[in-house]
């Protein structure tokens, strides 16, 4: 497999690039706790909009890699921070919405005691309107994942190898296959959560405190980023 991919497509060391991209799609970051958040609150439809938002992020990001973008942010340290900070007040808001939704349907106790008002209880961050613009603005906010992409993935391109771009887009592609198969696997355990995020209010206002506090964590990393 080794030597099929290093001769069709550039690709050196495939099954060590195939490890290190499964460990890292598994690694909990603002995009898949955000699709959690959504398919939990809103069900599987919604969590795949998310999901969508995702995969396009990540696209333009590896795209932006390869064109030299990340290239760009190392030799600007003030467009990098400029953008970081961005990213980091972004992600921050998102949890300060997500915990301030939370204390209130903590402190409601009362039942919804019809749809229109179950939805109302709903935290603010979950009941956006449209999870694939969120989920995508989260994705493309976060620098350092251009700088994760181009460093990763050049790793496993041949430099000998007449088509780079061809590299890059396989290599892309594995990328997205293990983490659709990451967010299908969120988005139903999320679903399955919902019933009963919906009967027992302070589990999902638990559940959304969380998740902000998480929010809040991944602005503070992002915030605190270096180019190294």
């Amino acid at each position: 497999m080794n030597a099929f991919m290093h001769a069709t497509l550039g690709i050196t060391d495939f099954w060590t690039f195939l490890l290190g991209t499964i460990f890292i799609v598994l690694l909990p970051g603002p995009n898949s706790m955000y699709v959690l958040s959504i398919a939990a609150q809103r069900g599987i439809r919604a969590g795949y909009r998310g999901a969508c938002g995702v995969f396009l992020g990540d696209a333009i990001l590896m795209v932006l890699s390869a064109a030299g973008v990340a290239s760009l942010l190392k030799a600007s340290p003030g467009l990098f921070h400029v953008v970081k900070y961005v990213g980091a007040g972004y992600l921050a808001w998102i949890g300060l919405q997500m915990l301030r939704g939370a204390v209130r349907a903590w402190l409601r106790r009362a039942e919804a005691v019809d749809a229109g008002a179950a939805e109302a209880a709903q935290v603010p961050a979950a009941a956006s309107p449209s999870p694939f613009r969120k989920a995508l603005v989260i994705s493309l906010l976060n620098p350092k994942a251009i700088l994760f992409f181009i460093s990763f993935f050049i790793q496993f391109v041949d430099p000998q190898f007449g088509y780079p771009a061809l590299s890059f887009v396989a290599l892309g592609l594995v990328c997205q296959v293990c983490s659709f198969a990451y967010l299908t696997t969120i988005i139903l355990v999320g679903a399955r959560l919902a019933d009963a995020f919906r009967r027992r209010r302070r589990l999902s206002a638990g559940m959304t405190s969380g998740v902000g506090a998480m929010f809040l964590g991944f602005s503070a990393k992002l915030a605190t980023a270096t180019l190294n």
